[in-house]
C-alpha cells in the first residue's frame, strides 16, 4: 500500500476554566471574529443567554441571530442555514448534542468557523467533525466540521445533571475497548491504523483514570474529563474515521438505539458495553472495572434500568451496524463468548435488569 499524507485541522481556540462563558467576547475578539450567530440549546437563552450576550457587547462582538434549535431535521437545518446572514464571521453553539450538530453543520454550508461552548460533558462530540441529523426520520451520522474553537466553563458543565458527567466517563473509557479493536482490524488485514491517533487516544483515557478526586463534581475531576474527551475528539480527525474512539462497545450501544424499546443516554449503554467488550477482548478489564466503579458509574448505571435481554439482542445486531468493519463482536465465536460473560459476570449480572 503507497504511503500517504492527510491535512488535519485542530481547533485554534481551545479555553477550559472556570467561569470562562462570560469571556466569550474577549475569546473571539483575540482570534478576530467580530460577527456572529448563536445556536442555543432548548432553554438555554434563558439560562445562560444574558452572560454570553453581554459579553459579546462588552468586546464589540455584534450577534446577528440567536435561536433556540429544537429541529435537526437536515432540511430545516439547511434552510436555516441560509437565512444567516453573509457578513457572519462564526456561528456558535451553545448547549448539548443538538445545538452543537445544528451549528456545525450550519458552519460546514456556510464556510464558516465553528465554536463549539458544550454544556455538558456526556459524549466527545462537542470536540470532532461528527454531527448526530435526522434524515427521513432516522437519526443519522454525518461527516461536517472540525470546530475552530472549544470554550468550555466547568462551573457550566458542573451544574449539569449527574447522568450527563456519568455518560461522559462511559465515552471516555470506552477508547480503551475501541482502540484493541481497531488493532485487532490491522491483524485481519481490513483496516490500517494511525500510530498518531491512537497514540492520542491512549494518553486521553490514560490521562484521566490516573487522576485523583473525591467526587465527580470536583474542578480538577471535571477538566481532565473534558481535556480527554477534546483529545479523542481530534483522535478521530487524525485518522480520518471514528476508529480510534468507536469500536464494538459504541456497535452494542447503537443497536440499543435501534432496537431496545428503552434506549439510555449513549455513554451510560457505552460504559457498560465497554467492560463487557474489555472482558470479552481480555484486555484492562481489570482497569476498566476500576474506573467505572471508583467514580460511581456501576451504581448510577443500575439505576437507569437497562435490561440484560437488551445487551443480549444488541450483541447479536452489532454487526450490522457497521458491516464493512471488523471487530471483535464481527466475528461469531467472540459473540458467543461476549453472551456468556454477560450472563456471567457478576457486575454485570448486578448492573443489568432481567
Amino acid at each position: 500500500m503507497a504511503a500517504d499524507n492527510h491535512q488535519i485541522v485542530v481547533p485554534t481556540l481551545l479555553d477550559v476554566r472556570k467561569g470562562n462563558l462570560g469571556q466569550v467576547g474577549r475569546l473571539l475578539t483575540r482570534h478576530g471574529l467580530m460577527k456572529v450567530v448563536i445556536f442555543f440549546g432548548e432553554g438555554l437563552t434563558d439560562l445562560l443567554g444574558g452572560q454570553v450576550l453581554n459579553s459579546l457587547k462588552d468586546y464589540s462582538v455584534d450577534c446577528l441571530s440567536t435561536e433556540e434549535v429544537s429541529d435537526i431535521d437536515i432540511d430545516a437545518v439547511v434552510d436555516r442555514a441560509f437565512q444567516l446572514p453573509a457578513q457572519t464571521e462564526a456561528v456558535l453553539g451553545i448547549g448539548g448534542g443538538k445545538a452543537l450538530d445544528a451549528a456545525k453543520y450550519t458552519a460546514l454550508l456556510r464556510k464558516w468557523p465553528f465554536i463549539s461552548v458544550p454544556t455538558s460533558s456526556s459524549n466527545d462530540g462537542f470536540s470532532s467533525s461528527n454531527t448526530s441529523l435526522t434524515i427521513h426520520g432516522r437519526r443519522i451520522s454525518v461527516h461536517a466540521k472540525m470546530p475552530y474553537g472549544i470554550i468550555i466553563d466547568i462551573d457550566v458543565i458542573k451544574k449539569a445533571p449527574e447522568r450527563f458527567i456519568y455518560s461522559g466517563v462511559g465515552d471516555l473509557v470506552s477508547k480503551i475497548t475501541a482502540a484493541e479493536d481497531w488493532i485487532f482490524e490491522e491483524k485481519n488485514g481490513r483496516m490500517r491504523v494511525d500510530d498518531c491517533a491512537l497514540m492520542l487516544s491512549k494518553k486521553a483515557v490514560n490521562s484521566f483514570v490516573r487522576t485523583d478526586f473525591g467526587t465527580i463534581h470536583d474542578d480538577l475531576f471535571l477538566k481532565e474529563l473534558v481535556d480527554s474527551l477534546t483529545m479523542a475528539g481530534i483522535s478521530m480527525e487524525i485518522a480520518g474515521s471514528s476508529a480510534p474512539t468507536s469500536g464494538s462497545e459504541h456497535l452494542i450501544s447503537h443497536a440499543l438505539d435501534r432496537y431496545a424499546k428503552q434506549p439510555q443516554l449513549h455513554g451510560l449503554q457505552v460504559g457498560v458495553a465497554t467492560y463487557l467488550m474489555s472482558r470479552v477482548q481480555n484486555h484492562r478489564y481489570e482497569r476498566v472495572k476500576n474506573v467505572l466503579t471508583r467514580t460511581g458509574f456501576f451504581d448510577y448505571a443500575k439505576t437507569t434500568g437497562m435490561r440484560l435481554s437488551d445487551f443480549d439482542m444488541a450483541i447479536d445486531k452489532a454487526p450490522e451496524i457497521k458491516p464493512m468493519r471488523c471487530t471483535y463482536l464481527h466475528v461469531a465465536e467472540y459473540r458467543q463468548l461476549a453472551h456468556r460473560i454477560l450472563h456471567e459476570d457478576p457486575i454485570l449480572q448486578d448492573v443489568l435488569s432481567r
